[in-house]
């Protein structure tokens, strides 16, 4: 694994307009936005754009987001296991949590949470950008 991603997601308000980041070497390698999303949302999608940017070489990837940090690495399996069914209800963004364990199971992929909004400089790019994002900022 060579490559080193930071990721975020942004709704404002919350749900809202939505947009995420994938930054590395501290710049935008993936940007978007949705029209109605949610944080939720918006950081899943910043995961699965960081995985499919990654590809077969795979990468390390720094998220903010303990939420999706436990769908893929404690939750997701035991979910399938029940036929993609939580044991008290119906597992919401459900076609974002398929396509982002499918890619964390089959790539070489090593998540790693920090802190978000504390200073670290990669990790406030990535929360810019999806503010960026949300607004309708592209990659130049």
């Amino acid at each position: 694994m060579t490559k080193i991603l930071w990721t975020d997601g942004s709704a404002n308000p919350n749900p809202g307009p939505g947009g995420y980041a994938v930054i590395e070497n501290g710049k935008p390698v993936r940007l978007g936005r949705e029209k109605e999303s949610s944080n939720i949302r918006m950081e899943g999608t910043a995961l699965i754009e960081a995985m499919k940017y990654a590809g077969e070489e795979g990468a390390e990837i720094h998220t903010d987001s303990q939420f999706w940090v436990n769908v893929l690495e404690n939750w997701a399996k035991g979910w399938k296991a029940r036929g993609w069914k939580k044991q008290n209800g119906p597992i919401k963004n459900l076609e974002l949590v398929k396509e982002a364990y499918k890619l964390y199971t089959e790539l070489p992929i090593k998540l790693v949470w920090t802190r978000g909004h504390v200073g670290t400089e990669a990790n406030e790019l990535a929360d810019e950008w999806a503010n960026k994002a949300r607004k309708g900022a592209e990659i130049e």
